[in-house]
């Protein structure tokens, strides 16, 4: 998203790469690092910028910077939800599974957002959210945010916004997957990761990519290929790197600046009452 603040490599070189390694060294089951020492980096995450100073001084009183591995399950589907996600440079996949236990992706969530929704009855979720790119989050207790969200309507605005905006990601991506090639596909699930994580290069390995979209592996090294050999991309050992942003933003179909403009509707800051 434009009007995030850019983490530059040097930034990223020394929070994220010596910060993960102190904090799996502190708490290798939860890379938990409590306290002050990382407190401005909240303002990387849109939400927690979107704040009110008074409220995001409460939620960051209650806070824990944690550390989150690639792989890791935040929360399962219909389970009870007991922590909330601000993602840093961190970013999780929603997808959605069913009874044999394949699951499809619907949305992606990083700096732009926050994992644990929804908070308004009973803490559940049909989704299930896995960590796609390590980095850091900040996180606090579900409950905490519920209260937060019943108290407070300069909160409940902020946050049925962001719902709103996920609630268009994931409808659109279902037209997507339904009616665009796939080619177009890939191309919008990796402009949309650049922007939650401010980057030109991804980690994402074919059969990753194949799961996110729902489709076999070698569909995707096909429709991958060709997206390199446009020179829009290049993609070696499971990392994408961009080339060429504005080329791939004419590969894609509206669905990914579809999804883009409903977020900067949803999420542009208003005025105060």
């Amino acid at each position: 998203m434009k009007d995030l603040p850019t983490l530059h490599a040097a930034d990223e070189s020394s929070t994220a790469g010596v910060h993960a390694r102190a904090w799996l060294q502190d708490d290798v089951e939860e890379g938990i690092r409590r306290g002050a020492a990382y407190a401005g980096d909240w303002r990387y995450n849109r939400l927690l910028a979107a704040l009110l100073p008074e409220h995001r001084q409460r939620w960051l009183a209650q806070a824990e910077w944690v550390y989150l591995r690639p792989g890791q399950m935040l929360h399962e589907a219909s389970a009870f939800i007991q922590w909330v996600y601000f993602p840093i440079t961190a970013l999780a996949s929603l997808s959605v599974p069913d009874r044999a236990g394949a699951c499809a992706e619907v949305a992606t969530v990083g700096r732009e957002g926050v994992v644990g929704l929804p908070l308004i009855d009973g803490n559940y979720t049909r989704s299930r959210a896995v960590v796609h790119m390590p980095g850091k989050a900040l996180r606090l207790r579900a409950s905490a945010v519920a209260e937060e969200f019943a108290r407070h309507a300069t909160v409940r605005r902020l946050l049925l916004a962001y719902s709103q905006a996920l609630v268009a990601e994931i409808m659109q991506t279902a037209l997507c997957s339904r009616h665009h090639g796939l080619e177009q596909q890939l191309a919008r699930l990796i402009l949309l990761r650049m922007d939650r994580q401010q980057s030109d290069e991804l980690t994402m390995t074919q059969e990753s990519m194949a799961g996110m979209l729902g489709v076999r592996r070698e569909s995707v090294t096909l429709a991958a290929a060709r997206l390199q050999q446009g020179g829009y991309i290049r993609y070696a050992r499971g990392h994408i790197t961009v080339l060429n942003r504005s080329g791939l933003e004419t590969r894609t179909c509206d669905c990914y600046h579809t999804i883009h403009r409903e977020f900067e509707r949803l999420l542009r800051p208003r005025p105060v009452y």
